[in-house]
């Protein structure tokens, strides 16, 4: 889909994009190829698609022969789509993709990869949501907001490393694979973006884990600038806080972004274990 077949469609149905929606649609074929390629997917795969659009990258994910689950907030593209694939490997969730219930859509136990673009004022809610999955994607490759992509990539010390970085390196490998110019969506956003691959580790974090971690990152990054020691007094006692950062080769006067994601997991367990 080039921008005059997008200008068509936005024409024939009265409609401009939604700023709050995060309408940005992607249209550079060869980046769209490139996202394709980068998934390697297997034909019948099972493949998550949030916020579609007008479908330039569907149509490319139903090539591949994936079995692909859409989902789309915005009802006119909705009825675009229905009108546009009837392909039976094609299914379409009307809805908000921030509180639809994923292991029910797509079968607990079903592996699948989830690859979008992103509306970008939601794409941190989306990125949590996957992790709270018993059976979270094995990959996930979105496009979103470059801050936010580095962000999630970031390693300990840096300024952009924060709860959510450590919360999806838990679970994944964070690798930004192009940085995008604004001029390739339409319309054009008013920063860069950054195409994010996540790859699942072999081990999979059990859930409760993983929320056990949750609840610690969160309080550690309400004020990055204090002492992790006390910060964590809010929730914890004095004694466990410094035994389990001792535990973990820590003085109290630490700043939580220079802790490792093993470290912030041992911290975690060791911190509820009590």
């Amino acid at each position: 889909m080039n921008k005059n077949d997008l200008l068509k469609n936005l024409e024939k149905l009265d409609m401009r994009p939604g700023r709050g929606l995060g309408q940005n649609f992607l249209l550079d074929n060869n980046l769209l190829d490139f996202i394709v390629r980068s998934a390697d997917i297997t034909p019948g795969e099972t493949v998550l698609e949030v916020g579609p659009g007008f479908g330039a990258l569907t149509e490319k994910l139903l090539a591949s022969g994936a079995e692909l689950y859409a989902v789309e907030f915005d009802h006119r593209v909705c009825e675009f789509l229905r009108a546009n694939h009837q392909e039976s490997n094609f299914h379409l969730t009307e809805g908000d993709g921030c509180k639809v219930d994923y292991a029910e859509l797509l079968g607990k136990a079903t592996p699948f990869r989830a690859i979008a673009n992103l509306p970008y004022a939601v794409s941190s809610i989306l990125i949590a949501k996957f992790l709270e999955l018993e059976n979270p994607p094995r990959q996930m490759i979105f496009m979103l907001q470059k801050e936010m992509g580095e962000r999630l990539a970031a390693q300990p010390g840096k300024g952009s490393y924060g709860a959510l970085s450590v919360r999806v390196q838990q679970l994944y490998e964070v690798k930004i694979l192009r940085i995008v110019p604004p001029e390739v969506f339409y319309p054009a956003p008013k920063v860069d973006s950054a195409l994010v691959e996540f790859r699942l580790k072999a081990e999979i974090v059990p859930l409760e884990e993983r929320k056990i971690l949750e609840k610690v990152v969160k309080l550690a990054f309400l004020n990055r600038r204090k002492q992790l020691g006390k910060v964590l007094k809010q929730n914890y006692s004095e004694e466990a806080i410094r035994s389990a950062l001792a535990a973990v080769g820590h003085p109290w006067e630490i700043r939580p972004e220079k802790l490792t994601v093993a470290e912030f997991e041992q911290l975690a367990k060791l911190l509820n274990c009590r």
